[in-house]
């Protein structure tokens, strides 16, 4: 029996509270950035790990990859749940989940504990994504798009800082110090959520598997859900090959960074998450197809000013922030449009969106790699346009298209 407009006792009401306060929200940003940044930290601290534990080149690199798939496994298989258990508990129980692999990972003897250790804390983190639902549950219409541009923006900060704090943990105490204070800090915010979240009713009744089916049912029924997922996997793909090659670009000439130098330039991009609040402003004002039409551009418009940055910081800075402030208008308003379709479902309606963004991100990431090595920078502008251009044409094709 589908439970869809009844509140249990003890239940907030989005309308009757106004929308959660800024104070809230702020908490819950911070939250799912610890937990984001868990995906982060192996990144900057290979190379100690390599040697700490006897590691190859290959096999140091499966961290990265085995943060990757566990998330994307968490994507498809936890985020549902969200629809049929209680946000606040499933929350909190995956961010002590993810606490206690953090630790797993943190007392590793061996490459293949630590590879074990990340796969299941990357599958939990995406307890992040249930607390950014959460937040466009608590939120009226009218307040929503600030709602979940406020919490997402603790996501992306969270994975920016996560390779700088990380560094700078490890100078004090070794890798295994930057595992042991998130795992700390996750284990602190689990204690805060279970506090501070409202509760929500259940929005649907059914089983686990019944539950995975109806994720992929909506994507073939909601074609909203299809043309934005398409929308974000493209823009999510070109942001992504700036990520990738721009660490190739500081590490060769002219440049000739240091790996600490290129995680501090990558700052850059926060000014990016920034202007979400104003993306997500003009979204809540009923201009949200007039903001992504504008972010796609934005994106398609960063990279032409990326190719003189082969040899200019200047252009290359301006372009990285154009990339962020597109990338993050494209996320933002993409969520305000999908967390109005269906309250019943939106946990796995940001199952399926979260999971094509995931996708893009791999195959541009991928490309990148392809691409630089065979044409370098130019060609890295390019491919990266390209994905922006089919941004851009797929937006053009949801602002033509029916509503529903």
């Amino acid at each position: 029996m589908t439970q869809t407009g009844l509140h249990h006792s003890g239940a907030a009401d989005p309308e009757e509270l106004g929308g959660p306060r800024r104070g809230l929200l702020l908490l819950m940003a911070v939250a799912t950035g610890l937990s984001a940044a868990g995906n982060y930290i192996a990144q900057p601290l290979l190379d100690l790990i390599s040697h700490d534990l006897r590691l190859g080149s290959v096999l140091a690199g499966l961290v990265v990859t085995a943060s990757q798939a566990g998330y994307a496994l968490g994507l498809l298989l936890l985020v549902p749940l969200g629809d049929v258990i209680d946000r606040r508990r499933l929350a909190v129980t995956l961010f002590l989940a993810t606490a206690g692999f953090l630790g797993v990972s943190a007392l590793a003897p061996s490459g293949p504990v630590l590879l074990a250790g990340t796969v299941l804390a990357a599958l939990t983190s995406v307890g992040a994504q249930v607390v950014v639902a959460h937040a466009a549950a608590l939120a009226t219409a009218a307040t929503r798009g600030r709602a979940v541009a406020t919490v997402m923006s603790g996501v992306l900060l969270g994975g920016l800082l996560a390779r700088t704090a990380a560094g700078g943990l490890s100078e004090l105490g070794g890798w295994r110090t930057a595992y042991w204070v998130l795992a700390a800090l996750m284990t602190g915010a689990a204690v805060v959520l279970h506090r501070r979240l409202p509760y929500l009713a259940v929005t649907a009744d059914l089983r686990y598997p019944a539950l995975l089916r109806s994720t992929l049912s909506l994507l073939r029924e909601e074609s909203v859900l299809r043309r934005r997922a398409l929308l974000g996997a493209l823009s999510f793909a070109s942001y992504s090959v700036q990520l990738t090659a721009l660490t190739f670009l500081l590490a060769g000439a002219p440049f000739h960074w240091s790996a600490p130098a290129i995680g501090g330039f990558g700052l850059v991009g926060a000014v990016g998450i920034l202007s979400m609040t104003l993306a997500a402003r003009l979204s809540d004002s009923g201009h949200v197809q007039l903001v992504t039409g504008g972010a796609t551009a934005l994106l398609l418009t960063g990279w032409l000013i990326l190719l003189a940055g082969e040899r200019s910081l200047v252009w290359l800075a301006v372009g990285v922030v154009a990339l962020n402030i597109g990338q993050q208008a494209v996320l933002n308003s993409s969520q305000t449009i999908l967390f109005a379709l269906n309250a019943e479902a939106r946990n796995r309606i940001n199952s399926a969106f979260a999971t094509s963004l995931f996708l893009g991100g791999a195959l541009g990431s991928a490309l990148a790699s392809v691409v630089w090595a065979a044409a370098g920078w130019p060609g890295t502008c390019a491919l990266g346009a390209a994905l922006a251009a089919g941004a851009v044409a797929a937006w053009a094709w949801d602002h033509t298209r029916p509503s529903t």
